[in-house]
């Protein structure tokens, strides 16, 4: 196992951080990594926001299903999916561009995510640990008027990050699942039912499987911040679902 490859297995999200600060050429290492990641056309379809201002990054914190170490991150980043910019960039050159879709925004979302990867990968090369924050999905109106987002960007992902506190770097990566359990030869296959409960073998504790998975469906699934996440969704995505011409 290669360095780069044991650092994929070993990094963990990180959630308690020190109050050391990330040094300004490790910053600028994260992002810069962040740019070289692949890229629909080389088109670079995201925005990042490098949230500084620690009123945002309070209220940040209380939008995003109120977890208060957000706001404690030595670096705040928001990487946003953005279908406006190469708008402005046909614009420029006299053309007429249609309105960006739901495939354009999927497309911009993967762009997002993977140079948002990058820049995880990049921290933990520099001992500085990461964590993804999907709620920044939640709450549209409030997050467009707080980030200054216009039509066509999406808050694809947030990442936070800082020195992990010792008891992070000690404490257990959750275990993944085995590759049999992921990877589909050739075609998407389903589960059986026996293969089901043997996934989960192991995993459910003292409960049940379907004790364990009613708990589990009930924090995640149908939890209120995943409601929300959907109701946001439909708020960005009325932008995408005009049909015509950007004025």
């Amino acid at each position: 196992m290669n360095d780069i490859i044991k650092a994929l297995h070993e990094r963990k999200s990180v959630r308690v951080f020190t109050e050391e600060a990330i040094a300004e050429e490790d910053r600028e290492a994260i992002l810069n990594a962040s740019l070289q990641a692949p890229s629909a056309g080389c088109q670079l379809l995201y925005t990042i926001l490098d949230i500084t201002d620690q009123n945002k990054k309070e209220k940040l914190a209380q939008l995003c299903d109120h977890q208060p170490f957000i706001a404690r991150a030595k670096l705040v980043l928001i990487f946003c999916a953005d279908c406006k910019k190469w708008l402005s960039f046909y614009k420029e050159a006299g053309l007429a561009p249609r309105k960006p879709g739901p495939g354009d925004l999927l497309l911009a979302a993967e762009d997002a995510v993977i140079a948002a990867q990058n820049a995880v990968t990049a921290a933990e090369s520099l001992g500085i640990g990461s964590c993804y924050i999907g709620d920044v999905m939640e709450h549209a109106e409030e997050m467009k008027e707080l980030l200054s987002l216009p039509a066509y960007v999406y808050p694809a992902c947030m990442l936070v990050f800082g020195h992990p506190a010792r008891q992070q770097k000690e404490r257990k990566k959750p275990e993944r699942f085995a590759l049999s359990d992921i990877v589909c030869e050739n075609a998407y296959q389903e589960k059986s039912s026996a293969e089901i409960r043997a996934m989960f073998e192991g995993r459910t504790g003292a409960q049940s499987y379907e004790a364990w998975m009613e708990a589990f469906w009930m924090r995640k699934y149908e939890s209120e911040f995943s409601n929300e996440m959907n109701r946001s969704m439909e708020v960005y995505l009325e932008d995408f679902r005009k049909e015509g011409r950007v004025p």
